[in-house]
């Protein structure tokens, strides 16, 4: 049965006088608290049907997603593509307010959405608001200031939760994010005492709760020392430390082997010194990703134990800076050539793993991107070469989409952890899951299309395939597809996939978290 998040029907009052005209409702909570739930949306939405004469005939629901964009909204994207498509057996669609229809940053975004449905004959009222959205003057005047506000709304909140952030940095708190090799991070309350420490997964559950960053095991720590006296001291490249590290048989924190950017990371981190930083990179309201220079960094000094001292941390930067800043723009790009040449394709792979080659951050920082500096060569990709890019965010993404899924299986109250040998999740001791994260392409007609291989030689249980969306953001969805049931090594999915396979879709992993609870069974006397 498909976990598809289906329009409802919601029952209405009959009326044994004149005929109804049926309408649908659209309702939205964001994930923030808001002063009116779904519920208390469809009760003003029912009554304002009553008082005019319309019966809803089923609810569009989005709950718990953010106003600010289209994408991710399922229900009012399939709402409008019903009424684009001339297939609306409705005649209006009723909406709390101009807020609940959207938060665009574009006021024109949601004049447009609202346009769509006016072309077709599809009427959108604003149930709550004080005043008939009737096409009158005063009515458009007063629906372009409420969507500028609503707008509004979401900038002034992002300003406010990010002075929150701030603050909480400044006072040594950590900001989200996997602590990294030889660090844990520790719960305490709002007194500062120490409730213990969180393992890979788990959330602070009260929100005086704070979280803070504490030195790991003894072991971990002597290797983050070593690494930066190999380098500093020895002068041992990223690589060779890595191959060092590896002949020993020393994993990382996520139980795999070193590779020169996992010891490069550990060599430019401060919260190896003890200094806690934020904003090193922005995504405010959901638009562009921008990587900020140190000078926007925020940060607090001397916040958790060293692990490193000062000194040792300053010499390793000062090596690692000196690769590029001393290079022009053109010597950036003889190099680039020259690597070219040697390796016949280029990517951020093969420059991060090349020891003459300043790291491909230093090319996106000094170009604005890497496919803007290989524009600069002449390299011109036969393929669209951004895929790349895609591929190197959802390989550092899949830890922590692991460590979600680790934690949504606990606090349903199962149990899980992922096998070292072969990285499957290993749920209440009784069977595996892979997790695989796929990338979303387009086709030249414009088509979505996500390529699946799936772990056979693995052989686990269900293999759970996120699909990304649009532009590989975020998740869309989730395929939980059963090895009896998928033998094929590969899928290539599309937006509609037939029963055969869009019976494994689901728009959250509630559904697994539920099969992973255990039950209590109660002994018959």
């Amino acid at each position: 049965m498909s976990g598809r998040r289906q329009p409802t029907t919601r029952p209405h009052a009959p009326d044994d006088q004149a005929p109804r005209d049926p309408v649908v409702a659209y309702v939205r909570m964001s994930t923030d608290h808001q002063k009116y739930s779904t519920e208390n949306q469809l009760d003003v939405l029912r009554r304002y049907a009553d008082d005019r004469g319309y019966e809803i005939i089923r609810v569009y629901e989005d709950s718990g997603r953010s106003g600010l964009r289209l994408d991710g909204r399922e229900a009012l994207q399939s709402l409008i593509a019903a009424v684009s498509a001339g297939q609306a057996d409705f005649q209006a669609i009723l909406v709390y307010d101009v807020s609940r229809w959207g938060r665009f940053q574009n006021a024109d975004e949601g004049a447009y959405h609202e346009y769509v449905c006016s072309r077709a004959g599809i009427r959108v009222h604003y149930c709550g608001e004080q005043f008939e959205n009737d096409g009158s003057i005063g009515s458009n005047l007063l629906k372009t200031v409420k969507r500028v506000m609503a707008g509004e709304y979401s900038r002034e909140l992002s300003v406010k939760v990010f002075a929150g952030q701030c603050r909480l940095v400044e006072l040594g708190y950590r900001q989200g994010g996997h602590p990294g090799y030889g660090l844990r991070r520790m719960l305490i309350d709002e007194q500062g005492s120490p409730k213990g420490e969180l393992s890979k997964g788990e959330r602070k559950s009260l929100q005086t709760d704070r979280v803070v960053l504490i030195p790991g095991p003894e072991a971990e720590c002597d290797i983050v020392r070593e690494i930066y006296a190999l380098f500093v001291l020895r002068g041992l490249s990223e690589t060779q430390i890595a191959a060092l590290l590896n002949a020993r048989g020393v994993l990382t924190d996520f139980d795999r082997p070193w590779t020169r950017a996992a010891v490069h990371q550990i060599l430019i981190n401060e919260k190896y010194i003890g200094h806690n930083i934020f904003n090193r990179v922005s995504f405010k309201l959901k638009q562009r990703r921008v990587k900020n220079p140190r000078e926007m960094w925020i940060r607090a000094n001397d916040a958790f134990p060293a692990i490193v001292e000062e000194a040792l941390f300053l010499r390793a930067r000062q090596i690692v800076d000196a690769r590029s800043q001393h290079l022009s723009d053109d010597d950036l790009l003889t190099r680039l050539r020259g690597l070219l040449q040697q390796k016949g394709v280029l990517s951020g792979f093969i420059i991060d793993e090349c020891e003459t080659m300043p790291s491909s951050g230093a090319y996106r920082h000094r170009f604005g991107s890497l496919l803007r500096a290989y524009q600069l060569i002449g390299y011109d990709p036969e393929r669209d070469y951004r895929y790349i890019e895609i591929n190197r965010r959802l390989r550092a993404a899949h830890p922590q989409f692991v460590a979600d899924i680790i934690s949504g299986i606990q606090t349903a109250g199962g149990k899980a952890e992922v096998d070292a040998a072969t990285q499957l999740i290993c749920v209440n001791g009784e069977f595996a899951l892979s997790v695989i994260l796929a990338r979303c392409s387009a086709t030249l007609a414009g088509s979505l299309r996500w390529h699946v291989r799936l772990d056979t030689g693995l052989v686990p249980d269900i293999t759970i395939a996120v699909r990304m969306d649009e532009f590989n953001r975020g998740p869309q969805d989730y395929f939980l597809l059963p090895s009896l049931d998928i033998t094929s090594e590969k899928l290539r999915l599309s937006e509609q996939n037939g029963l055969g396979l869009d019976a494994y879709r689901f728009d959250t992993l509630d559904y697994l978290f539920l099969m992973s609870r255990r039950a209590q069974l109660v002994e018959a006397l």
